[in-house]
């Protein structure tokens, strides 16, 4: 479970945003909602512990997240949560395969290869594991992006626009998968997006 309690974050002194209260249960989605520049992205930089807010809390399953240190704020992100972001960001040097594991490693666990292979045959790009990153699409990319936030069965999934640059049908691919993964391990899926396919599969929703 994850939830936050009068959460407010500040750029600068022009930029400043204090955002509603959110509950989201294991087992569960949320979607948030918002035209740019309304902090959707910043406010899930902050549940990923990326950002540092200004004031507030933020707890996953019962841990008060302010009451991290810097080395134990890293540790917990990479066993306890899974990010997808909008731009995947990748090591260039590794191949697909490799950035999958890369997840476990900065988790401190096994390597797990099988479960790499099952999710990129399930994302539909098995064949593409040996390749670079940079040389997928920025659909196939996004595609590795979720295979790789899911590689640690996190208890809370965070995911910024992972469908924006998918077809209906791996849409529908994309979401199916992040609902049945975060189901398996009675995870919380947070979802920020604009995207207006989600707003039917999903009835939680908070605007901004």
């Amino acid at each position: 479970m994850i939830e936050t309690h009068n959460l407010t974050f500040s750029y600068d002194s022009q930029k400043r945003f204090a955002f509603p209260n959110l509950r989201c249960a294991d087992d569960d989605t949320l979607l948030i909602l918002g035209q740019s520049g309304r902090g959707k992205t910043t406010l899930l930089h902050l549940l990923a512990l990326l950002l540092t807010p200004e004031s507030g809390n933020i707890l996953v399953n019962g841990t008060d997240l302010s009451q991290l240190t810097g080395a134990d704020t890293v540790g917990f992100r990479a066993k306890n949560i899974g990010i997808v972001y909008q731009r995947p960001h990748f090591v260039h040097a590794l191949n697909v395969l490799d950035n999958l594991l890369l997840a476990n490693y900065l988790a401190r666990l096994k390597p797990d290869r099988t479960r790499a292979r099952q999710l990129a045959e399930r994302l539909g790009f098995a064949d593409y594991l040996t390749k670079k990153t940079t040389r997928l699409s920025l659909g196939e990319q996004q595609r590795v992006g979720i295979a790789r936030a899911l590689m640690n069965r996190a208890r809370v999934l965070l995911a910024d626009e992972p469908t924006s640059n998918l077809d209906d049908e791996n849409c529908d691919r994309v979401m199916d998968l992040l609902a049945q993964q975060a189901h398996e391990v009675e995870a919380s899926l947070v979802i920020v997006t604009h995207d207006q396919r989600l707003k039917n599969r999903v009835a939680q929703q908070i605007s901004l």
